[in-house]
């Protein structure tokens, strides 16, 4: 087998793999409700409020 068949083949599986791992990202990432997202949102916000705040009082 030359070696650009082989390469082609790595190169065909990497695309392969790199696609279940973007549809399994993809899937778990629309489980969740529009309300769980807000409410995750918020609680991010929330906590880098809380950061900037430590920071800045730190100084």
């Amino acid at each position: 087998m030359r070696w650009w068949k082989v390469v082609g083949l790595a190169g065909l599986a990497g695309v392969a793999a790199t696609g279940a791992v973007v549809a399994r990202a993809e899937r778990k990432r629309r489980q969740y409700t529009p309300d769980e997202i807000r409410d995750r949102l918020h609680q991010r916000v929330a906590e880098a409020a809380e950061e900037s705040d430590d920071i800045s009082i730190a100084e």
